[in-house]
């Protein structure tokens, strides 16, 4: 690839191009401005990137020699937790904790700060899938019903091609259920509704008995559309997320409705991770120019992709704004697209599309940094058809970090971003993902460190797992994978969480986050248990498409979190001593050759599903069939904690490396036919020496070296291997 040579850098032309050309004009920034102060931020801050990753591996390294000692002396349960605790503490691994703080953020988008909602994640590279999630601000709830089994089939409402009325009365109880628990009417039921009109103002619903009633809480209905006697629609709002009902007597489900509702719209994803990070399969300055022309696209309103559907050509862009009129009849609008964040990487990988003066390649978090706040500048300024942050902010969220240290540093980062851009300070806001060991329990302190900075902290099962054995890897045998969910330290990590966050004042100015419902084709199931998350006291929760968003956003309708927040307010932290208690295998406990063979394959066939895609085809982020062929939404989370358990039972003797190899190519055979119908598909067996085959061992068999399990390292070398062909 040509490279640029500009000062001490060495940069890939169509990054360098995409930069100066596409990125540059219009945000006040000059290239040289831009390209100079790079330069001296990737000289001052790339040693203490460096030093921080080598903080982390001497860390690890005592933490190992202690493990190692206690399954020495015969038993690796046979210490105190305040034993533990104090070598923690001694060790650095644990901080003192300050005194009490709040957090002080200002210029926070109010659907961050205010707005309990579901949130989307997803991969910022793929064009079409960001402006789905984009646009999932809004959802239709009847579609969402229908289209998946969050309505039963059963009693002939199967889903048919044809319209199914059977299925289709099913939908509609739904929604008229939630809007009697939502927006209940003073006296009656919404399924009772023969009209729906504004009168003096006010809404008024006429029932089939001839009562015409207003809302118990009139203040519920803030707007409509058409003629305030005939309305199109009705714009309601409950514990801060709006309702809209569509009115049409001529489509096909108003026309069969008695007030003529045709469909009810939700506010769902108020807010969208877009993903440069473990969604993401980026290597190389081509994939990074991808990435962050799609960020640029969407940060201008101008992104668009065409695509065949159906057998007709389909051209996706971002929504507009929402039009309405209020109850005195004056227009006004709402968002009518999710609000952005942006995910950089974190502190470990590098990238070859920009080389620092010595031939290095330079930290890929300070590049996704400098990058992407200068494309979101379009926003600021108003260079952009579709707003995104109407508070004049970026959000990043940053993943991966390991204590105070490293969001410290990330705040020196977004500070250097700011002073080279011209921005004001604490533009650059950050959300801090507490999935690294190091970060729970030192959690108060990294909100500290950023306390005038962070709007979002949340907890993600599977990376926190992955970093759990890695941490502990030498400790002993860890509980099968399928068990791990009834560990006491995960209930303890999730609660902490909340309760830290709320000590140090997040509600009403950040949100408080909890992870992926990973199954997209069980919203049945979602809609049973998701509702745990606003529950716990999270004001945003993972979801894996719009639909997801749409049926989890009927959460929010039923749990007042801030309500719910202040509740949990009351009660003790949770327990340090849960979150340090290491999952490990009862020493008196044998597994058999069956459950030995189960959980191998289990996790040889989502390694080997997940990583097939990555390496041949640079997918990052897809519906991978699992073992037992229900489709799970898979990242680079879900290879890290399957690598770590394999490397964690082979280290401590629990299998052994050939039945691990047989595994993986049994599992491979599966795998293969679970893809066969994918024409860019090569398959593993019967020759089992491809890249994808190759990378899937690594991951397994050197695990135990892999920096603090990370994935990355193996996937990206391999991803190159086979791009270079």
């Amino acid at each position: 690839m040509n490279q640029i040579h500009r000062n001490g850098l060495t940069i890939a032309t169509p990054l360098y191009d995409l930069v100066n050309n596409e990125i540059l004009p219009e945000t006040g920034v000059m290239p040289d401005v831009f390209w100079d102060g790079f330069e001296r931020a990737i000289e001052t801050l790339t040693p203490i990137n460096k030093a921080l990753l080598e903080k982390r591996e001497a860390m690890q390294k005592q933490l190992d020699e202690y493990n190692v000692s206690r399954n020495q002396s015969g038993d690796p349960f046979a210490h105190s937790f305040g034993e533990y605790e104090d070598f923690l503490k001694r060790i650095g691994y644990i901080v003192p904790e300050g005194a009490e703080f709040k957090i002080s953020t200002q210029n926070v988008d109010t659907e961050i700060a205010t707005q309990a909602a579901p949130q989307l994640v997803v991969p910022v590279k793929n064009a079409r899938f960001a402006l789905n999630a984009v646009n999932a601000r809004w959802g239709s709830l009847y579609d969402a019903l229908y289209g998946t089994n969050a309505i039963s089939e059963a009693e002939g409402a199967e889903i048919t091609t044809e319209y199914n009325p059977i299925r289709g009365q099913k939908v509609v109880e739904f929604g008229r259920a939630l809007l009697n628990q939502a927006i209940p009417l003073l006296t009656g039921n919404h399924a009772d509704v023969l009209q729906y009109a504004m009168v003096d103002g006010e809404l008024v619903a006429t029932l089939k008995n001839g009562d015409a009633v207003q809302l118990a809480n009139p203040d519920k209905c803030i707007g409509y559309k058409g003629k305030a006697s005939n309305p199109d629609a009705i714009l309601l709002v409950n514990n801060q997320l709006h309702i809209e009902i569509i009115i049409d007597r001529e489509g096909k489900v108003g026309g069969t409705d008695k007030a003529g509702v045709q469909d009810i719209l939700l506010e769902a994803a108020v807010t969208t991770i877009m993903d440069c990070e473990d969604s993401v399969a980026a290597v190389d300055a081509e994939d990074k120019v991808e990435v962050y022309r799609n960020w640029l696209g969407l940060m201008k309103g101008t992104l668009s992709e065409k695509f065949e559907k159906g057998g007709r050509t389909v051209t996706r862009q971002m929504n507009p704004d929402r039009e309405y009129l209020d109850k005195s009849g004056n227009e006004f609008s709402l968002p009518g697209r999710s609000l952005m964040f942006i995910r950089n990487v974190g502190h470990l990988m590098s990238n070859p599309a920009i080389k620092d003066k010595e031939g290095n390649e330079v930290p890929e978090g300070i590049m996704d940094a400098f990058i992407t706040a200068l494309a979101a500048i379009h926003d600021l300024k108003g260079n952009t058809e579709r707003k995104n942050s109407r508070a004049g902010s970026i959000n990043i969220v940053k993943p991966k970090m390991h204590g105070p240290e490293e969001v410290a540093f990330t705040v020196s980062l977004f500070e250097s971003v700011e002073k080279v851009l011209g921005l004001a300070p604490n533009t650059l806001k950050v959300g801090i993902m507490d999935e690294e060991r190091r970060t729970t329990v030192n959690l108060k302190e990294c909100i500290r460190a950023a306390k005038e900075r962070v709007v979002f902290i949340n907890t993600g099962f599977l990376d926190r797992t992955g970093d759990e054995i890695h941490t502990s890897m030498h400790a002993g045998a860890f509980v099968p994978k399928t068990e791990m969910k009834m560990q006491a330290w995960i209930k303890a990590y999730e609660d902490w969480n909340v309760d830290v966050g709320i000590e140090c004042g997040l509600p009403g100015r950040a949100q408080i986050g909890k992870g992926m419902w990973a199954m997209p084709d069980e919203m049945a199931a979602m809609l049973e248990q998701k509702s745990a998350h606003p529950l716990a006291g999270a004001n945003t929760a993972w979801v894996p498409s719009p639909n997801g968003a749409t049926l989890h956003a009927t959460h929010y309708h039923s749990i007042n979190v801030s309500e719910r927040q202040n509740v949990l307010s009351e009660r003790d932290r949770a327990s340090l001593e849960d979150i340090l208690t290491v999952p490990l295998l009862p020493k008196e406990r044998v597994l058999t050759d069956e459950e030995i063979r189960s959980e191998l394959d289990n996790n040889t066939q989502g390694i080997l599903g997940y990583v097939v895609r990555w390496i041949d085809q640079g997918v990052g982020c897809s519906k991978v069939p699992d073992i037992n062929n229900v489709g799970l939404m898979e990242d680079r989370a879900t290879l890290r904690i399957s690598s770590q358990y394999i490397a964690n039972w082979l280290l401590h003797g629990v299998c052994n490396e050939e039945q691990v190899m047989a595994s993986l190519k049994r599992t491979a055979e599966i795998v293969d036919k679970q893809n066969s119908n994918d024409a860019l598909y090569s398959p593993m067996a019967p020759s089992f020496d491809g890249t994808a085959f190759k990378a899937a061992c690594d991951l397994i068999f050197k695990g135990v070296d892999q920096p603090s399990g990370y994935t990355e390292p193996l996937l990206h070398a391999y991803r190159l291997q086979k791009k270079m062909g």
